[in-house]
């Protein structure tokens, strides 16, 4: 299944440029004879829109203290999203992921989820610059109920503060590449090389090929195995950030390295210190949410940084 990564600021214009790839897809695998490795694919678009996801779970203003602590709503959206992704994963579907998907842990996420079933990903930044997002932003909320649902404003705090959030796309990291950047002004976006870098160009026989990591390769394991490389691999990434804090007493922000192998991991820290007591409950709730719902052994690593990232990053 190629996946599309849509990414971008509030407002900036993703889900546009979303229906735009989704109609060029349709009408290019429509154009292909039987023989095409493409001509079978599905084309599936994925939003908050289409999952009937409301714009207030994003709104921490209107939570309550624990809630905003936790991010839970904004945590159960990401949960469905990534539900709703994985429903499809095969390698006869296009999948197109209209979110902000701002969080740079979670497009890691997303990416070797893709990798773990051999399929090409690509990331589509909509490279609105934040004024223009931000008029845009104002003109919805002066419209109020005169626009249709996909196109509801976010409170003004809200989008501020998802903008602040927002980590841009690097296309020097693996999981952000290839990435196809469109600016406000471009008729459409880069429709053939987002084919290429999915499908494979004419050259390449119109099949793309690839490699699966050995990162991401399950291997089976029995129940006791899997809740001691759990427990281990959870409390070794522990080690590290309360080895970083020694070093830096006091201290909030910094990036931990955990990078293991070929993979570049990276934890970052919030700007206030955080605590054992509080470590240890992000990682009681992780393993318990794996005992439910088990990441493969190799992508534990991985899955772990992405959590804590995204609860740092939601704090």
């Amino acid at each position: 299944m190629p996946l599309v990564i849509i990414t971008g600021f509030p407002t900036s214009g993703k889900t546009h440029r979303a229906k735009q790839l989704e109609a060029y897809f349709l009408k290019r695998i429509s154009s292909l004879t039987n023989t095409h490795p493409a001509a079978s694919f599905r084309v599936h678009l994925i939003s908050d829109h289409t999952l009937g996801i409301s714009r207030t779970v994003y709104n921490l203003e209107s939570k309550d203290a624990h809630e905003r602590s936790n991010n839970a709503s904004e945590k159960d959206a990401r949960a469905s999203i990534y539900a709703a992704v994985k429903r499809v994963l095969s390698n006869k579907d296009i999948v197109i992921l209209d979110h902000a998907n701002y969080i740079k842990g979670w497009r890691y996420q997303l990416y070797c989820e893709a990798k773990a079933v051999r399929t090409p990903h690509c990331v589509v930044h909509i490279g609105t610059a934040v004024d223009r997002a931000r008029s845009v932003s104002e003109q919805r909320l002066a419209a109020s109920g005169e626009v249709p649902e996909e196109d509801k404003a976010y409170t003004s705090e809200c989008w501020e503060n998802l903008v602040y959030r927002y980590e841009e796309p690097n296309a020097f990291t693996r999981w952000d590449s290839p990435l196809f950047t469109v600016v406000w002004e471009d008729e459409q976006p880069d429709y053939e090389g987002i084919w290429d870098a999915l499908v494979g160009s004419e050259a390449e026989g119109g099949k793309k090929t690839v490699r699966q990591n050995q990162a991401t390769v399950m291997k089976a394991s029995t129940s006791e195995d899997y809740l001691y490389e759990l427990d281990k691999t959870t409390q070794a990434i522990l080690n590290k950030i309360l080895e970083w804090s020694k070093d830096h007493p006091g201290e909030g922000g910094g990036e931990v390295s955990v990078a293991e192998g070929d993979e570049k991991l990276a934890i970052e820290l919030p700007a206030n210190p955080v605590g054992l007591p509080a470590l240890q409950r992000l990682r009681r709730q992780y393993i318990s949410l794996q005992r439910k719902n088990a990441v493969p052994v190799p992508r534990i690593r991985a899955s772990f940084v992405g959590y804590l990232n995204d609860s740092f990053q939601s704090a």
